[in-house]
């Protein structure tokens, strides 16, 4: 069940392109006027209050549904008919970079290095490894959020350069351009003549605790399209000294997962001066060093803890991105 209430818009917080942060009725609320249109102080809308109410961690704030006061009659983009979110209440056309692709799309992926995340709080470590100075692009996955838009590291790592295009995958929506899949969106990247993309999932995790049942095996289907195109694929171990779960302790069950089903041995970026995990093929140790001097003021947290509480979980994934940047010579 999808639990609505009926507010107000009692204040706006912050306006980004694609996101406002806003109040109903006191309660945090985010909205995203491209979905819903635009949101002014003292409209009548209805919003998701679910994720708050049951307390989720990841899902603080409400999420605007329908604004009743401007956002009703809204257009479909123009020559859009690919729908994101199909036949579920906020279905959507979006303009997919597939539709019309012509002869400039690629059939391989020759020259492009692909680092593949399943956490988006790798993203911005990732990033600061391949450095500022490459044509680099963010396709999104699902597996966490699906708005492009929520994630302030991707507005971040654009405003200083490490990050020139944004592509939403499948569910996910928001880009600045969309794809049906990860192969395409790969292949898109290599068109525009980018030189890396990071992948990884939106903000927050789906999660339950099973070997399989987990967001972060966009990581698997990022290696396996990339690899299967002739890209140079780096998976970006997620490694962790501080998190109390067991499973997460180390290499993360949800890297060992992904490894398990990419199948032959993948290339796993591992960060020099941390023991290597016993058993996993494919590591390549990478000297970090420098990597706080690389990622100094980037948003650097991971289940509210910063490079200080968890060093290790950000320098792996920084060792991620300084191999993909290696291999491009």
């Amino acid at each position: 069940m999808v639990t609505l209430r009926r507010g107000t818009v009692t204040e706006i917080l912050e306006r980004h392109d694609g996101l406002v942060r806003l109040e109903v009725d006191g309660r945090p609320c985010v909205a995203y006027p491209a979905l819903t249109g635009p949101v002014a102080l003292g409209d009548d809308v209805v919003v998701n209050v679910q994720a708050l109410d049951l307390e989720l961690g990841s899902g603080g704030f409400d999420v605007l549904y329908a604004n009743l006061t401007r956002g009703l009659g809204l257009p479909a983009d123009d020559g859009a008919h690919v729908m994101k979110l199909p036949y579920t209440p906020l279905q959507h056309a979006a303009v997919h970079a597939e539709e019309g692709a012509g002869e400039g799309v690629p059939e391989m992926l020759t020259g492009l290095a692909v680092v593949c995340c399943s956490l988006h709080s790798q993203v911005a470590p990732a990033c600061a490894g391949l450095g500022s100075n490459l044509a680099v692009g963010y396709v999104q996955l699902p597996g966490g959020a699906l708005p492009v838009a929520l994630s302030d590291a991707v507005r971040e790592l654009r405003a200083r350069s490490y990050l020139n295009t944004t592509i939403a995958v499948g569910p996910c929506f928001g880009g600045d351009s969309a794809c049906v899949s990860a192969a395409s969106a790969l292949l898109a990247c290599a068109a525009a003549g980018l030189d890396a993309v990071v992948c990884a999932i939106g903000p927050g995790v789906v999660g339950t605790g099973s070997r399989y049942g987990h967001g972060g095996l966009a990581a698997a289907d990022a290696a396996i399209a990339a690899r299967a195109l002739g890209a140079s694929a780096v998976v970006a171990a997620r490694v962790s000294g501080a998190d109390e779960r067991e499973r997460h302790q180390g290499l993360s069950h949800h890297t060992r997962a992904a490894l398990e089903l990419i199948g032959e041995p993948a290339v796993v970026a591992w960060p020099g001066g941390l023991e290597p995990p016993a058993g996993v093929e494919g590591l390549e140790v990478i000297d970090v060093s420098g990597w706080q001097e690389a990622c100094a003021g980037l948003p650097l947290s991971h289940m509210g803890r910063g490079a200080g509480d968890d060093p290790w979980f950000f320098a792996a994934a920084y060792a991620a991105g300084a191999l993909a940047r290696a291999r491009l010579g």
